[in-house]
């Protein structure tokens, strides 16, 4: 059997690898966890303010952005580790770059969370005006 062919039982495989990916990045870090929190808050105020079709899509890419940045960050910092397990300036270059990655995505999504869910914080909370009259 060639390398070319498909085999279920292959993608069955990768499936198990990357779930064990997500199960080591869960233990291991702090970071992904507090990410985490931060999705499940963010879908919780999704379906306590009703938020339209289109406010999830931008809510679930901004979610999904997040962890593909934190779980890269993870393994390059990993690799890079591995590769050279003492402390050198270059090597702390490129994990820098790395985790500016995972930061530019994270303040991304607060400020679509803050486009979507501010206005209707405050909505929420201030009266009507066809109420008032």
């Amino acid at each position: 059997m060639s390398d070319n062919n498909f085999s279920i039982k292959d993608r069955l495989r990768s499936f198990r690898y990357a779930w064990n990916g997500l199960k080591i990045a869960w233990k291991e870090e702090h970071n992904f966890r507090v990410h985490l929190m931060a999705a499940c808050l963010a879908i919780v105020c999704g379906f306590l303010l009703t938020v339209s079709h289109y406010e999830w899509l931008a809510i679930i890419f901004s979610i999904g952005f997040v962890f593909v940045c934190e779980l890269l960050n993870t393994a390059l910092e990993n690799l890079a580790d591995f590769v050279c397990p003492e402390r050198h300036p270059r090597i702390k270059r490129v994990k820098d770059i790395a985790a500016a990655a995972v930061m530019l995505s994270s303040i991304t999504a607060l400020l679509i969370g803050a486009i979507i869910f501010i206005p209707k914080i405050i909505s929420y909370f201030t009266p009507s005006v066809s109420h008032i009259f």
